[in-house]
């Protein structure tokens, strides 16, 4: 992976770890992902690392309906699940792939460079 690459993911992955947003999912797989950097093991991880952010990373359809739902509500509550979805629906209407959220926006960044880093 050419350097400027990995600073960009490195980057991104630290911003996505610090998101409040930020499953313990994918911030335990960016953490084993940039201890492996310039090991023998960097290879796999990255290739992990960026399998967990294809799962966690939600498309807006998700989002749209894990808001609306029985467990979105009983996670954030009523008036701010209803917050939420009222924006997913605005995202959905604006064309947008992903959540917005600071881990999404973060993980949808490395992503969209997948390619860059296998």
């Amino acid at each position: 992976m050419k350097q400027e690459v990995k600073e960009f993911a490195v980057e991104k992955a630290k911003e996505m770890m610090n998101a409040f947003s930020c499953s313990p999912e994918a911030k335990a797989a960016a953490e084993s992902w940039l201890a492996a950097l310039g090991t023998e093991a960097e290879q796999a991880e990255t290739e992990k690392f960026l399998a967990e952010l294809e799962a966690d990373v939600l498309p807006v359809e998700a989002c749209v309906a894990f808001t609306a739902s029985e467990a979105g509500i009983q996670l954030f509550g009523a008036e701010k699940a209803k917050q939420m979805h009222a924006h997913s629906l605005e995202l959905q209407k604006s064309g947008a792939v992903y959540c917005d959220c600071p881990a999404c926006t973060a993980g949808a960044a490395i992503l969209a460079r997948k390619a860059e880093m296998l």
